[in-house]
């Protein structure tokens, strides 16, 4: 099967098609004041007509002149909420020594609207928690269950770097079915057995040349249009050589070490556990919830923290996600969704960071 082309009476069916496969179809809504990712039971709460102003620290709702549903940039969740809950229970144990492994029910998600930078962070959570010799059971289930409707970017936000990253504008492998949204109908592109089967299913029909072609056009055209940038030298290299900087002072100036940018990041990881009682001391719960390498405790061993100042904290933070996470995982950390640029406090913007850094190492 070659591309094909719907309409949004199409995509609305194909929402229904995933509700009656038993999906919990997850997208971008209107909520407040801002697009955030919820359950859908129609295409209708798409946010048709809406976009985004993004800039550092700054995130605002901007009305459309069309009816478009996916022309926003990333909002202050990822897709990682649904794969690594921010919370989930471990295990109970009570005084009589009994012990329970908490119960948990594998929702099966549909995600609807995944952009390229946002597939590339599920395929870096899959290498993280899915991968080595001791994987994540929670979050391999949940992944192994996913359907995945992605949608290529044709108009990325003012703090999007995706394409220095090599992570988007066009979705990479991993999708069932990939949309680009044109002015009044989808081009669509099934990427496994299970996306053309779903295809199949609703109205649709071959895109012609002129179709393909254009959608093609509207995505590299979206590569030229990124409004921030990695500079073009070895991150790896400049981080790891960046130990000494003074720039990490500069930063640690501005930078509340809140931690923002590590829950808004779709690929941060990290999680810590804590021991609940009730009053009565009879009944004890395990708890896993995220962490961040901001937090003080963060890096606690006997004796204090390894990483006391909120320079070393933050040097921390960006070291490994653009140069440590190679020797870790073989790639980097970043995809370019813009993010911790878009969320954090104070405006800093990670890609004016490092090309400080790279002009003050002179590479």
């Amino acid at each position: 099967m070659g591309q094909a082309t719907i309409d949004t009476n199409g995509l609305g069916t194909l929402v229904q098609v995933l509700i009656a496969d038993g999906y919990q179809v997850i997208g971008p809504t209107m909520t407040g004041s801002a697009i955030e990712l919820a359950e859908l039971t129609d295409a209708g709460e798409l946010p048709a007509g809406w976009g985004v102003e993004t800039g550092p620290g700054h995130y605002r709702l901007k009305r459309r002149d069309d009816d478009a549903m996916f022309s926003h940039s990333a909002g202050p969740q990822s897709w990682k909420t649904f794969l690594h809950p921010p919370r989930r229970k471990l295990w109970s144990t009570d005084a009589d020594g009994s012990f329970q492994a908490a119960e948990e029910e594998t929702p099966r998600y549909a995600l609807l609207g995944v952009r390229g930078c946002d597939l590339a962070a599920i395929g870096k959570l899959r290498d993280v928690l899915g991968g080595g010799t001791h994987p994540d059971g929670s979050f391999e289930a949940r992944h192994q269950a996913l359907f995945i409707v992605a949608v290529n970017c044709t108009e990325p936000g003012e703090v999007c770097f995706c394409a220095s990253m090599g992570t988007g504008p066009a979705a990479g492998p991993g999708a069932d079915l990939t949309l680009t949204e044109m002015s009044d109908h989808f081009v669509v592109e099934a990427g496994t057995d299970a996306g053309r089967e779903k295809l199949a299913r609703i109205t649709y029909r071959d895109a012609t040349t002129d179709e393909t072609g254009a959608a093609r056009s509207a995505v590299e055209m979206a590569a030229h249009r990124m409004g921030r940038a990695m500079p073009e030298v070895d991150l790896r290299a400049l981080l790891a050589g960046s130990r000494e900087s003074s720039h990490w002072e500069d930063v640690a100036e501005r930078c509340l070490t809140c931690g923002n940018c590590t829950m808004v990041c779709p690929t941060c990881f990290c999680t810590t556990t804590e021991d609940v009682t009730d009053l009565t001391g009879d009944h004890a719960e395990r708890w896993q919830h995220w962490s961040s390498c901001f937090e003080l405790d963060f890096s606690h061993v006997h004796g204090g923290s390894v990483r006391s100042s909120g320079e070393s904290r933050y040097r921390q933070w960006l070291t490994h996600k653009l140069s440590t996470w190679y020797d870790q995982f073989g790639g980097s950390g970043r995809v370019g969704c813009g993010r911790c640029i878009a969320w954090c406090p104070v405006g800093i913007d990670l890609t004016e960071e490092v090309s400080r850094l790279a002009e003050s190492a002179d590479v």
